[in-house]
């Protein structure tokens, strides 16, 4: 487990995603057709904007404030709009059925005690912005650097869970990695599109 994850590159945001379960949950939310430092920087710009990064702060915020806070330069995404919509959707569900601790996603107990990582995996899915490759790499984040290894937890990630992997934010600990992932994910898009033509 990796103490204090880099993604970013600034120590401050990347304390708030080692130390805040649900700005990590946050950040991973915004990976998407962005730059992933610039994603998992957003909820550091809405804790200080906010002056919380809490879930029910963040879910009781006014959608129109919040809204602006999102979008006013630098903006915590390319959409800054939509996304501040799918946080705050974030951020019901965590109050609304993890009792506000996002924790709880990977912890609460699963059908037979303790969560396995399928169990895990189909919550992640289940929620607003996180669609099935999300939830593994997600999965694979958690696995790879914050010490949450559910039974199963490789299986259910996929080759997101593989060892040694540079595929996406789950391997990221440096900028070196962070090149790595970059030059992985270039080699994949050239591929699909190769395969298009």
């Amino acid at each position: 487990m990796t103490d204090q994850l880099w993604i970013t590159g600034d120590p401050d945001a990347d304390a708030l995603l080692s130390d805040d379960a649900f700005a990590l949950l946050v950040g991973m939310l915004l990976d998407q057709q962005y730059p992933m430092e610039h994603a998992f920087a957003g909820p550091r710009k809405i804790r200080d904007r906010l002056g919380s990064i809490d879930p029910r702060a963040v879910a009781e915020a006014d959608p129109d404030a919040f809204v602006m806070l999102a979008t006013t330069p630098p903006a915590i995404h390319r959409y800054g709009r939509s996304m501040a919509a799918r946080v705050q959707d974030l951020a019901r569900v965590v109050v609304d059925e993890y009792d506000g601790d996002a924790t709880r996603i990977w912890t609460a107990p699963g059908a037979d005690g303790a969560p396995t990582g399928a169990e895990v995996l189909a919550r992640l899915r289940a929620l607003p912005g996180y669609g099935d490759q999300k939830a593994r790499i997600f999965l694979a984040l958690l696995g790879k650097q914050r010490g949450v290894q559910p039974a199963g937890w490789r299986e259910a990630a996929g080759h997101y869970g593989d060892e040694g992997s540079r595929r996406s934010i789950a391997d990221v600990t440096s900028p070196e990695s962070l090149a790595e992932v970059r030059t992985f994910k270039k080699a994949q898009k050239a591929a699909a599109k190769a395969a298009k033509a």
